[in-house]
């Protein structure tokens, strides 16, 4: 099978959706966080069962931390090859996945496609898969999306139900609230009430002058910027042309100047150019480690958009680009196809994706 984005080879693979009363396995090909944060682990199985209607599956390296690379490459093969197991769900993220891509099984994989839902880390694998040829699914983590306090949020619902259940096109529109902070998961009293939300503001259309259509590529910027770094299942520059790329930052908050060095190294690979859009997703701008106050928070996002304009600017300045995306790091979350089909319809302003 052809890699998505060669033009000339087969069309990408997309896996059929488990139905209610399916198996779906839970895995961690990251960080075993399940086994040091139960609670919203428990919560998000809970909802996949009462709420989606399907039979958790776990693995030995779902609730284990530390776990080596071996260990959860070989979770991830039996979730695939089990003809039983209809979907493969990431526990959470982690920042160390890249070690066990050497080890992954790529006839297994392709010859046991499964539909993958993960984001941050997990952007190694479906890197993976879009090599492969096998579509995958950008957002849905167990611990994050599915154990959210409170309740799911409505568009990170709906998003889930249509991505996970369903099939065909989807159209994202811009949420009208959203939540980058979090609060303590060791805490009980945290799955009391959901999260409080602040306005969105919209998505911001940069050059909104053409209708875009193509696969999907991207994913979490750091971790893109790591298989670049160890050259690990980056494909020759030609073979992303047409695509529409789709970006993101993380918790760890990279500045301004980071962002823009990752994306000038792409640029200097032949990257940028080849892709006619990009949906940026809502720059994060909080965390634990760092709790920026509102306005810094602003001006966080602010920097982040110059950055990206500035790079797009030197690299690739015909690209149509759509900021602020509800995808990633972000809350509510919409899943993104993975080598999908993405329509970006800049007189329009409109966002359709295919699950």
């Amino acid at each position: 099978m052809a890699a998505i984005g060669d033009h000339g080879g087969m069309e990408p693979l997309c896996p059929a959706k488990p139905r209610p009363g399916d198996r779906v396995a839970v895995v961690s090909p990251s960080a075993g966080l399940p086994q040091v944060l139960p609670l919203p682990f428990e919560l998000g199985l809970a909802r996949l069962r009462a709420e989606f209607g399907l039979e958790v599956v776990e693995y030995p390296s779902t609730r284990r931390m530390g776990s080596t690379p071996a260990e959860r490459a070989a979770d991830l093969h039996a979730a695939f090859a089990d003809p039983e197991v209809k979907a493969v769900i990431s526990s959470i993220g982690g920042d160390d996945q890249i070690t066990v891509l050497p080890l992954l099984d790529a006839e297994l994989l392709r010859a046991n496609p499964k539909p993958f839902f993960g984001y941050s880390d997990n952007t190694n694998l479906l890197v993976h898969l879009w090599n492969l040829g096998i579509v995958g699914y950008h957002g849905g983590s167990v611990m994050v999306e599915f154990g959210r306090p409170g309740a799911l949020h409505p568009v990170t619902e709906r998003s889930l139900r249509a991505a996970l259940l369903g099939s065909g096109t989807y159209e994202l529109a811009p949420a009208a609230e959203f939540t980058d902070m979090a609060r303590r998961w060791e805490d009980p009293h945290t799955f009391d009430s959901a999260p409080r939300m602040e306005p969105a503001g919209g998505w911001t259309w940069h050059r909104p002058d053409r209708v875009v259509e193509g696969p999907s590529w991207g994913g979490n910027l750091e971790i893109l910027s790591w298989l670049l770094m160890a050259d690990r299942g980056i494909r020759p520059p030609e073979e992303y042309d047409g695509c529409v790329l789709f970006l993101e930052t993380s918790e760890e908050l990279p500045s301004d100047e980071e962002v823009f060095r990752i994306l000038r190294n792409m640029g200097e690979r032949g990257l940028l150019r080849r892709f006619p859009a990009l949906l940026m997703g809502r720059a994060k701008a909080w965390s634990f480690d760092r709790p920026l106050p509102p306005e810094q928070r602003v001006a966080h996002r602010e920097r982040q958009r110059a950055a990206v304009l500035r790079a797009f600017g030197l690299y690739a300045p015909e690209t149509m680009i759509v900021f602020d995306v509800d995808l990633g790091h972000t809350d509510p979350q919409q899943v993104i196809p993975y080598g999908g089909r993405v329509r970006v319809d800049g007189p329009a302003r409109r966002i359709t994706v295919t699950y």
